[in-house]
């Protein structure tokens, strides 16, 4: 009967530790990204300017496919290698038969820095290794602050010391990873599976920290009338992880986006260490004393791989041993099919898998044209500058195929190359905006001091309501030149057969080679 109770007793005990681990679900693992299509969106406020290199402003959405096997019952479903910028809220999952019961960012990535922020207040062993003895020494220690500015531990006796500063070659080792660090970038699902099944599944989501941009480069036919135009679009990867082999596609176009929520917290930043060890800093600069962490398994835990940080002073040339020899050049893959319409957007397929490298840029091409029909002018838009300006060199191109080109370019930036003597130099650049077929696109490639005006303001009627100006053009050069001028205001007779460009008069006029010509307009006032 005694020994009844005892059982009954030890069994009561028992039942809420076998409860709470009958109740804690089984961590299955996705490590492996089976496919994945990656469409960026361009920065919507970053216009023809340059890709942020530390952050890049645009996003993604992006397409995994992955193959996982599911026990019976509850389970936690961690989705490992997902991009750092991962919209949680975005994030959807088809293919569990039995749905998603919940899903969570897990943010903080494993990192040296990581480490010493998740270990704050908590104990860690230092390791000091006697430079001239080679005796090892071990001893507990607490880290009090961290991991920016400094790392401070309190000692087994009490004592306060900054990390790096003892002067001995150091390590600090951790007893196991916390639990709430990642090696990388995790989305978590708890799901139900109602018998143990392999399914294949498709995580999808919207990632900041992409972007792409549009390049050019134009090189001026001998005759002046002609480019031969080449284009390449530049995707960015600011992120931690790569998508090797992925379907790559690039949205053109400018889109409302709303406000997204700042991202969860992800590492407290890089591992700062901050002394001199000992005497001066010439005697033990602190670059000879790195300091080295890594992770000490406990005995009965899962497996965990070290996790070591080390430093040393390296020899450039020692180290050019190793870089690999330069690739040879290749031609350029051929570009992709036209744009296909996206609502009022333009979307662009590459036709060829792409690795999109973490913390990396890709080139792609865009378009091939060769003979695209170009014309030069002079322009500038008339004001008051009494001593004369020189006007903008501006090359002008039809988006038509009848002139060789007639597609959707993107917004970007264009370098323009004419060969002189033999040599190919550059003339300039232009920013461009996204340009429809059929539409107008205009290289400005920099102010020419050979060709200017001069408009002055010569008089105005008594009542106000009418003043005249002067516009006398100058041409330098040994041919003629094309000018086109912009009149932002009203002329009095509205001249016939001249474009209106808003609510600018277009003035076009050819000024002879080494010549000027003078030509006086009428505004009429608004008071008039």
């Amino acid at each position: 009967m005694r020994g009844a109770l005892l059982l009954a007793w030890i069994a009561a005990l028992l039942a809420p530790v076998a409860a709470r681990a009958q109740a804690e679900p089984a961590i299955i693992v996705s490590a492996k990204i089976d496919d994945a299509a990656v469409t960026v969106y361009r920065a919507p406020n970053r216009g023809a300017g340059p890709i942020n290199p530390n952050w890049p402003q645009g996003f993604a959405f992006i397409t995994e496919t992955r193959t996982v096997t599911l026990p019976a019952g509850t389970s936690v479903l961690r989705f490992e290698g997902v991009a750092e910028g991962l919209l949680p809220e975005t994030a959807v999952v088809s293919g569990l038969p039995d749905g998603v019961v919940e899903k969570n960012r897990d943010a903080r990535l494993l990192s040296p820095a990581g480490l010493v922020d998740a270990y704050l207040k908590r104990s860690v062993t230092l390791r000091r290794t006697n430079r001239a003895t080679g005796k090892v020494i071990e001893q507990e220690a607490v880290i009090q602050a961290g991991p920016n500015g400094g790392v401070i531990v309190q000692n087994a006796a009490g004592g306060f010391e900054a990390l790096a500063c003892s002067g001995l070659p150091e390590r600090m080792l951790y007893p196991r990873v916390p639990k709430d660090l990642s090696a990388k970038p995790t989305l978590s699902v708890l799901v139900d599976s109602k018998a143990p099944r392999t399914v294949t599944v498709q995580l999808l989501y919207l990632a900041e920290g992409f972007d792409w941009a549009a390049n050019y480069v134009a090189d001026r036919g001998s005759d002046g009338k002609t480019l031969g135009l080449t284009g390449w679009i530049t995707v960015a990867n600011g992120g931690v992880t790569s998508f090797p082999g992925a379907q790559l596609n690039v949205i053109a176009g400018r889109l409302n986006k709303v406000y997204s929520p700042p991202l969860p917290r992800s590492t407290p930043g890089p591992l700062v260490l901050k002394c001199w060890p000992m005497d001066i800093t010439s005697t033990h600069p602190l670059w000879e004393l790195p300091p080295i962490l890594e992770i000490e398994q406990e005995f009965g835990m899962d497996a965990a791989e070290e996790v070591t940080v080390t430093g040393s002073r390296i020899d450039r040339r020692e180290m050019l041993r190793y870089l690999p020899a330069a690739a040879p050049a290749i031609a350029p893959p051929p570009p992709p099919p036209p744009a296909e319409d996206l609502g009022d957007l333009k979307f662009y397929r590459i036709p060829f898998r792409v690795d999109v490298s973490a913390k990396g840029q890709k080139q792609v091409a865009l378009l091939a044209k060769d003979k695209v029909v170009v014309e030069q002018l002079y322009a500038a838009t008339l004001y008051q500058n009494g001593q004369p300006q020189p006007l903008m060199m501006r090359l002008r191109v039809q988006n038509r195929e009848a002139d060789g080109l007639g597609l959707a370019l993107p917004a970007g930036t264009a370098a323009v190359f004419e060969t002189i003597g033999g040599q190919r130099l550059l003339v300039g650049e232009a920013a461009i905006g996204d340009k429809a077929k059929d539409e107008r696109v205009d290289y400005d490639i920099g102010q020419s001091p050979a060709v200017q005006f001069r408009a002055v303001i010569q008089d105005r009627d008594a009542k106000g309501e009418f003043q005249t100006w002067q516009v006398t053009l100058t041409n330098a050069r040994p041919f003629d030149a094309e000018v086109e001028m912009l009149i932002p205001f009203a002329i009095d007779p509205a001249p016939t057969g001249w474009e209106r460009r808003g609510s600018n008069w277009v003035w076009r006029v050819r000024v002879p080679a080494n010549d000027s010509l003078v030509q006086s307009f009428r505004q009429k006032l608004k008071g008039g």
